[in-house]
């Protein structure tokens, strides 16, 4: 079955579970118009005072399609990111065995989003010991000839994909957050990350 999923920085919990899902042929969206207040420029996650997003700064050059869009380095972004993310999870039982290999998210450098995220995911993959193929598509659709999930995940309410609670380094005080980037999954879980994703339910359109 083939899956058009959209390209997203450091993606949610559900959409890693489809991407992983073996009977998924995965096709990831490059022709999109740019979206606003979306995962593919943010991602959440959980800090001392509860969900944090992340948000990587756009460059407004007119550019509109996926594809040509570039970051603004007009502020050190990644170094607050990163400081963020060892911050909410420095204390979380398996940070300090990934830590390395994510900081590594951190140094490439390249002006393009869309080579950012990549990148992002390669090294989520090796760290997950994961090596799903993917293609690019080679032009928008509107109607697209494989599953359309462009629009299945939301940064601004609540996920659709039924998850189980596990262990968050600050649920015991503010609550279990559901659906959280894949940091949050892999600094939590560990080695059970993708025993993990592979009991969520991925509902169809």
């Amino acid at each position: 079955m083939k899956i058009l999923l959209p390209i997203f920085y450091l993606p949610p919990i559900s959409w890693f579970a489809v991407f992983l899902k073996e009977e998924h042929e995965i096709v990831l969206e490059q022709y999109e118009n740019f979206p606003k207040q979306t995962y593919r420029n943010r991602a959440n996650i959980y800090g001392a005072n509860g969900k944090l997003s992340l948000i990587i700064p756009i460059s407004h050059s007119g550019k509109r399609i996926m594809k040509q869009i570039e970051i603004s380095h007009r502020e050190n972004w990644k170094q607050n990111h990163w400081k963020s993310i060892k911050t909410a999870y420095q204390s979380s039982p398996y940070f300090e065995f990934y830590e390395d290999r994510l900081q590594k998210i951190f140094e490439f450098e390249t002006e393009s989003l869309i080579q950012f995220n990549l990148n992002a995911l390669n090294i989520i993959q090796d760290i997950l010991k994961t090596k799903k193929a993917y293609s690019l598509n080679n032009e928008y659709a509107k109607v697209p000839s494989e599953l359309n999930f462009r629009e299945r995940f939301s940064a601004k309410k609540e996920t659709e994909f039924e998850m189980e609670e596990y262990y968050q380094t600050f649920s015991d005080k503010l609550g279990f957050e559901k659906d959280l980037s894949i940091l949050d999954l892999i600094c939590n879980k560990g080695p059970e990350t993708l025993t993990y994703l592979k009991n969520i339910e991925t509902k169809p359109i």
